[in-house]
């Protein structure tokens, strides 16, 4: 297998006292952000220079289908051709990025855990519309991109909670029920915190 490639900054160190690689980011109800709110976002990355992440409960307009014909493939898997193309951040939204269970073996993966891949090379693309590729995927246009030290202080004052990602939200678990299924993993019901929080 190909050594890791690092996506956001190639000379990243993997680890750091307060690493939320594999992590969800689950925005606070409260969260003002329009990008964000009401986002489960799994952090791909993390550490001292800085965090990348995908929003993994936000589809776009556009489905799998419309996309690989964009980038001159066929989709003839009919029930994958339908699926959503996900709204991955907003950075860098004319790229794509899939990421995907199994790792398997392609030209520019990032793996996160320990069967868990994201992919920006078009090769995996290529499989999927061949019928060789990942069992599971997901596939953003973008990504969430934090500086060194900006995630940390985006946590620290409560714009988001964080809880060790489930590949089962991620992967099988309805659109729409992503977020309410990433708190539970916390054991919390979004509507306490909404109603508990109170307003000044």
């Amino acid at each position: 297998m190909p050594p890791q490639t690092d996506l956001y900054n190639p000379g990243m160190s993997r680890q750091s006292a307060s690493d939320l690689t594999n992590q969800f980011l689950i925005a606070m109800p409260d969260m003002a952000d329009p990008n964000f709110g009401g986002a489960v976002v799994f952090i791909a990355e993390h550490s001292a220079k800085g965090a990348l992440g995908l929003v993994i409960n936000r589809p776009m307009e556009i489905d799998l289908g419309t996309l690989f014909e964009r980038i001159d493939l066929k989709l003839e898997i009919v029930p994958l051709a339908g699926s959503p193309v996900f709204y991955g951040g907003p950075v860098q939204m004319d790229r794509g990025f899939v990421l995907h269970q199994p790792v398997g073996d392609w030209n520019s993966t990032v793996t996160v855990g320990d069967d868990i891949g994201l992919t920006s090379s078009k090769d995996v693309l290529e499989a999927v519309a061949n019928g060789g590729g990942p069992q599971r995927l997901l596939v953003t246009l973008g990504y969430a991109g934090w500086g060194p030290g900006q995630l940390e202080e985006e946590v620290s004052r409560n714009a988001w909670l964080t809880v060790p990602a489930s590949t089962q939200v991620i992967f099988d678990t309805p659109v729409d029920e992503r977020f309410l299924a990433a708190f539970r993993l916390l054991g919390i019901d979004p509507a306490f915190l909404a109603t508990s929080a109170g307003h000044a």
